[in-house]
């Protein structure tokens, strides 16, 4: 998410100013909390304190991982600690009478003590529970499910969809409510999955609700396995993480605020080190720390397939993009920049035009939807302006969206006219705030000019939106905003810029739609959890409408 917010306390200073401590001082700001969730009397005993978790289903295969701790000293990030045997087993149920895969894998300090089985010969479209175990300890029993074949004639796909969950801005009870749901076939991270702030620097309502480690800035390997560690200690998402496989993306919090190939907003190349190492470095810990598969070129783009009825294309919009716009890299309009790069791009036109699948999703971390800002007064302008990362003297786009890469975009939607590719769906995070928009060829010109895809973001789950930005009651600025921007992008069916929660998307041969759910409130660690609005597009379309009821 493009922001710059701070504390009172932290906007005194320099925001260029970073704390940097050394990796054995941060690792110690761990060891506390995980040392007394160890098990009492097992000093010699590996311990799974950060849940087991899966990912990236295919119709015969699975991704398994965890993390051992196999002694006390070996916390996250500290390169401490022995090789331990782990074991794996899949069973058909929960009591693991009938196993149906084993095998083992070497947890190392070289790997953060962090494994992976990427479990094959499995039945299509089936659940299944695993476990881990080592030196005699078993990790808790998850449950998991594989695609469906990918001839397969399937009548309906859930999903879970959530993205830019802050740590210190509140507790993740999205995640609990969308585990305790138990009808998920998995569910979507569309990115900032973890935050790269030190306490205090990133947008909270002025306070840190739960502080996070290491407490400054993270910038190196350690630093981001410590971060990583740290998520996967809350309970909310490692029940999530536990019911059901997370198919996930990166955005620009896993390594550095407005991200871009050659380096990042909240980089100071040189006081920070080289960005290239800093961005190694992210890339290394995110993928020993989250159940996802190396996909083409080191980057989380990839394709999975749910059968006949839809297929989905991950993207990896901040390894390969050009700079933003407006700060030293040309105009939003030239061609010679780039959001995806030119090997992405084609990949995801080829894909997209082949597909034999009912339904086109693709996992897209920033809004492909233009957004202009229109008339909006100048106390809602600054906050706007504020989240999105814009200059507070308005500007009509938001540079680090595909707004920021016009050329891409046009070439990407005039192939989806061209090829007559009907019902895309884009997926979306990274705005702290949720819309349900058509995606049109000619902004300028809608509705007059066609749609040629349709989007759904969702909200944050605790990232600070407009209502926390400006300190006022939840629903206000979304009753002043709402209608004014509506006004100048008639493609904007809704938007929320208040609330925070997740959304369920649910597909058939007919519709996709997304079901809005809102906490009462992120900063509770209770709160509940309600159902907002519904939109669905209906085959065919490449339009939104609304619907009165959750599937």
């Amino acid at each position: 998410m493009t922001s710059r917010q701070r504390t009172a306390d932290s906007n005194s200073l320099s925001p260029r100013r970073r704390t940097v401590v050394k990796a054995a001082a941060a690792t110690a700001v761990l060891a506390a909390p995980l040392a007394a969730a160890w098990p009492a009397g097992a000093a010699e005993a590996p311990a799974f304190l950060h849940g087991v978790a899966s990912g990236d289903p295919l119709p015969d295969g699975i991704l398994l991982w965890t993390r051992v701790t196999p002694t006390e000293e070996a916390t996250p990030g500290s390169g401490l600690g022995p090789d331990v045997e782990v074991a794996w087993t899949v069973a058909k149920d929960k009591a693991f009478t009938t196993v149906v895969a084993k095998g083992s894998v070497t947890a190392t300090a070289a790997s953060d003590h962090t494994v992976k089985a990427d479990v094959r010969g499995l039945a299509p479209a089936t659940d299944y529970w695993f476990r881990f175990s080592a030196g005699g300890t078993d990790s808790p029993a998850a449950r998991t499910r594989t695609a469906p074949a990918a001839d397969a004639a399937v009548t309906n796909l859930r999903f879970g969809v959530v993205s830019c969950a802050n740590w210190e801005a509140g507790w993740f009870s999205s995640y609990r409510h969308l585990a305790a749901r138990g009808d998920l076939d998995a569910w979507l991270h569309l990115g900032d999955y973890i935050y790269e702030y030190g306490t205090g620097e990133y947008g909270t309502r002025d306070t840190v609700v739960r502080q996070h480690a290491p407490t400054h800035e993270i910038l190196t390997l350690a630093d981001y396995r410590i971060r990583h560690g740290k998520y996967k200690t809350d309970p909310d998402l490692q029940a999530l993480h536990a019911v059901a496989p997370v198919v996930a993306i990166w955005d620009d919090h896993e390594f550095a605020n407005d991200a871009w190939s050659g380096g990042a907003e909240n980089h100071t190349e040189g006081t920070e080190g080289a960005w290239s190492a800093r961005q190694a470095a992210a890339k290394q810990a995110y993928f020993e720390w989250m159940p996802v598969r190396t996909a083409t070129a080191g980057t989380t783009y990839r394709r999975l397939r749910f059968g006949k009825l839809a297929d989905l294309s991950l993207l990896d919009l901040r390894s390969f993009r050009s700079q933003q716009a407006g700060v030293g890299s040309g105009s939003v309009d030239d061609p010679n920049r780039t959001i995806t790069g030119r090997a992405q791009l084609d990949w995801l036109k080829a894909g997209l035009k082949s597909s034999d699948t009912t339904w086109r999703l693709v996992g897209n971390s920033v809004m492909i939807s233009p957004f202009a800002i229109g008339s909006l007064t100048a106390d809602l302008l600054r906050p706007l302006a504020e989240l999105l990362g814009l200059p507070k003297e308005g500007l009509g786009l938001n540079p680090d969206q595909w707004d920021g890469y016009t050329d891409d975009r046009r070439e990407l939607l005039a192939h989806l006219r061209s090829n007559a590719i009907r019902n895309t769906v884009f997926l979306t995070g990274d705005i702290h705030m949720a819309w349900a928009n058509d995606v049109p060829v000619d902004a300028g010109t809608y509705p007059l000019s066609a749609s040629a895809a349709t989007e759904f973001v969702v909200t944050s789950v605790t990232s600070d939106n407009l209502d926390d930005i400006l300190k006022v009651p939840e629903g206000t600025v979304t009753a002043l905003a709402a209608p004014v921007i509506q006004l100048a992008n008639r493609h904007v069916h809704w938007v929320d810029t208040d609330r925070h929660g997740y959304g369920v998307l649910d597909i058939t041969a007919e519709r996709a739609q997304m079901d809005y759910y809102v906490l009462s409130d992120k900063t509770k660690q209770n709160a509940t959890s309600t159902w907002a609005r519904s939109y669905r597009t209906r085959t065919g379309t490449q339009k939104v409408e609304r619907t009165y009821t959750p599937v």
